[in-house]
């Protein structure tokens, strides 16, 4: 008997189970009326009513739904009742200049778009030849929230793409990753077996839900009967707030967010929250060592890696403290939980002649959003080729090494821009740093360290003298430059070809 794979089966269950359950707690400070507290039966005859509405409003299954929004139920519960009923959500990330969501809303050919009250001129801004139906979450809740059933999807096709996913365009314009019903539903259980989520986790959303759908999360934690509490905008100390107030036992965070909750803590009064009974798991960049290891020994919590990408849904790899581990010293524990991890259950993933990490799985993209040359390119010969150097160390382990578009080359030797910015990070005044190449005569590239600090007087000789204890001569940094800022993405990625534009300029190659 085959029965189809689809993202509503996680509502589905989660209704029949716990239909009294208190499913989400909305942020209760936002420019839309907030939705307060939702059980799950509630959330689940939101889902239908939205569901129902774009049936009224014509849209086919397979139409293009986007919604604009910071993190809020609303868009938590679209994650259902667009895809749930055949139609394809598109989260976009509210950060991006209106341009670039017009691009976006125009490409992917939505029919309708959602957006957060805070974004209505965004709204008003799209042609109206764009797209043919706007909203703004809140102000028109009554056009989608009533009591009205919505049509069957008469067919579900677990093949049927049910999100696409814009990637950032660091270099480019974005593509858009289609996902389908079978990547996000495997991605999802397979991630909340590694993370051993159940019925008693609260989930803190830490994470914005446009990326890479909250990493799967809004699915899984809803599928087990756990409890969702929204987050609209990061704060260390909020954070910290809301994991006292609601019991909070699961995060999922970019680097950054590690970085805020750490500084929070310094000036909290009492015990940390969370300490012995929260999880958090980071991804987007390796972390340093030295900040992992403050996680465990200054917040209590249990702190967890994976590697992804959107494309693959984006669970690749999972580190997580194991029983081998834990008579280890906490740095130690900390430098092994700093790779990348080992392969998922049912992931492939291997380093290919060119140093470049591969992977095959049941979670990989179906294809670019009408770009079937890039789709072929990225999954040429059954492998999704994720533009990731790294290496498979001794225990089976994936260390990502680098962009491989951001390999230095000093001297005719590769070295890691990851591997110096942890040992950079790991001086007490350094808050910040990204390690770029940058032309010279003698060495062909030089290791160079662009570095936020916090206001110390910290010197160039001493960040390089504290680099030479645990680095090789090649690979420290034979330049500091101090800067207050570095440039980030919108979901907040170093780019790093913006931060190498001036060192670059008036040069035919980005290689030297």
């Amino acid at each position: 008997m085959f029965y189809p794979l689809t993202v509503r089966d996680f509502l589905d269950r989660a209704e029949q189970v716990y239909p009294d359950r208190v499913a989400v707690v909305d942020e209760p400070d936002q420019p839309a009326p907030s939705l307060g507290q939702l059980t799950y039966r509630q959330m689940a005859t939101h889902a239908r009513a939205q569901a129902a509405r774009l049936d009224q409003l014509g849209v086919p299954v397979g139409g293009r739904v986007a919604v604009i929004s910071q993190n809020s139920a609303r868009l938590l519960t679209s994650f259902f009742g667009v895809s749930g009923w055949g139609r394809i959500l598109v989260p976009i990330n509210f950060r991006l200049a209106p341009a670039e969501i017009e691009y976006i809303v125009g490409h992917c050919g939505a029919d309708v778009v959602f957006a957060d009250p805070a974004l209505k001129d965004v709204l008003d801004s799209l042609d109206g030849r764009v797209v043919r139906h706007k909203f703004v979450l809140g102000d028109d809740d009554a056009l989608y929230l009533h009591d009205t059933e919505p049509r069957p999807w008469d067919d579900p096709d677990e093949s049927a793409t049910a999100t696409i996913n814009y990637t950032s365009g660091t270099t480019a314009r974005p593509k858009g990753v289609q996902l389908t019903h079978r990547n996000l539903w495997l991605n999802a259980t397979v991630f909340g077996l590694h993370e051993t989520i159940s019925d008693r986790d609260v989930l803190l959303h830490t994470l914005p839900m446009f990326h890479a759908n909250g990493w799967g999360m809004p699915y899984a934690v809803t599928g087990i009967g756990g409890k969702h509490i929204v987050l609209r905008q990061v704060d260390g100390t909020e954070i910290l707030r809301r994991i006292q107030s609601h019991g909070v036992t699961l995060m999922c965070a970019a680097p950054a967010v590690v970085n805020a909750a750490l500084d929070a803590a310094a000036d909290w009064d009492g015990p940390i929250p969370g300490a012995g009974t929260v999880r958090i798991v980071v991804a987007g960049a390796p972390p340093p060592t030295r900040t992992i290891e403050r996680v465990i020994t200054e917040l209590g919590w249990e702190f967890c890696q994976i590697y992804g990408l959107t494309e693959t849904s984006p669970i690749v790899t999972v580190n997580r403290m194991r029983a081998e581990w834990d008579d280890l010293p906490t740095h130690e524990q900390a430098r092994r939980l700093g790779r990348a991890g080992a392969p998922a259950l049912g992931v492939r993933v291997e380093v290919d002649v060119d140093n470049e990490v591969i992977t095959a799985s049941n979670h990989n993209l179906d294809g670019y959003w009408e770009q079937p040359d890039a789709t072929a390119e990225a999954q040429r010969g059954n492998w999704f080729h994720t533009g990731d150097g790294g290496y498979l160390d001794e225990d089976g382990y994936l260390v990502i090494s680098d962009r491989k578009k951001d390999v230095i080359i000093s001297g005719g030797e590769n070295v890691s821009s990851i591997e110096v910015e942890d040992v950079l990070t790991s001086h007490p005044a350094v808050r910040e740093v990204a390690v770029i190449g940058i032309p010279d005569e003698k060495w062909g590239e030089l290791v160079t360290g662009l570095v936020v600090t916090d206001g110390s007087d910290v010197t160039a000789e001493e960040l390089i003298k504290h680099c030479r204890g645990s680095l090789a001569g090649y690979k420290c940094p034979k330049r500091i430059e101090f800067v207050e800022t570095l440039a980030r993405t919108a979901t907040g990625k170093l780019q790093k070809y913006k931060l190498r534009e001036p060192f670059w300029e008036g040069q035919d190659r980005q290689v030297n």
